[in-house]
């Protein structure tokens, strides 16, 4: 066996990882225009030729760095453990995840946003969110139709358009920060505006499809 790939490659992954959480700050602070290479390279304490020689390029060290979010927070989601839970409150207890990781990273509503732009803007290849949607769907699936059979919930045709009618309400605060803090008169990034948006979200997405009155 040869000893030294062995210890190499462990260094390799620590350094993968630290360019990728510089490069995540950057690109949420500064947008995939705004940031440099050079600035990343110098915070994560390599070169910018050693950058370029694990990714290629700017957009590439963006697609990655949106990939490990996306696996990350995907992953998260994915083994929350809900199923034990009666529907309506497993249901809600992912909506809550799924707001709070926006919540508690300070970096994802920007880098989601900026995201956004640039498949919009580009023919990107499919990536993670994509791979990993069908998963978090049947999830979601599961849940929804537990409480069909139950009686909790109205049938569900479509868990993937729930999904993404839920997906923009609870992170709509993060990312659209500004329309949201107008139309609801309280800034979104606040305590007290992310607390309401929080809990009127998910409400509201709950009571859609709940057969009771009030849902618990």
């Amino acid at each position: 066996m040869n000893t030294s790939s062995v210890r190499t490659e462990p260094n390799k992954r620590n350094t993968l990882n630290r360019l990728l959480e510089v490069a995540r700050q950057e690109f949420s602070k500064k947008g995939l225009s705004g940031a440099r290479i050079e600035d990343i390279a110098r915070e994560a304490g390599i070169t910018k030729q050693l950058v370029y020689h694990y990714y290629g390029s700017k957009e590439r060290l963006f697609s990655a760095v949106l990939d490990e979010s996306a696996q990350r927070i995907m992953a998260e989601l994915l083994a929350l453990d809900v199923e034990h839970l009666t529907p309506t409150v497993a249901l809600r207890e992912l909506l809550y995840y799924c707001f709070d990781q926006y919540r508690d990273d300070p970096f994802l509503g920007a880098l989601a946003l900026e995201g956004i732009r640039y498949h919009d803007a580009h023919d990107t290849p499919r990536n993670m969110f994509a791979d990993l949607t069908p998963a978090l769907a049947e999830k979601f699936d599961n849940i929804l139709k537990r409480g069909a059979q139950c009686g909790e919930f109205k049938a569900v045709a479509d868990p993937r358009l729930f999904l993404a009618t839920a997906a923009l309400l609870t992170s709509g605060g993060f990312t659209n920060h500004y329309s949201m803090s107008v139309l609801v008169g309280v800034d979104t990034r606040s305590t007290q505006g992310m607390q309401l948006w929080r809990q009127h979200s998910v409400d509201f997405i709950v009571s859609s499809i709940s057969r009771a009155p009030n849902p618990a």
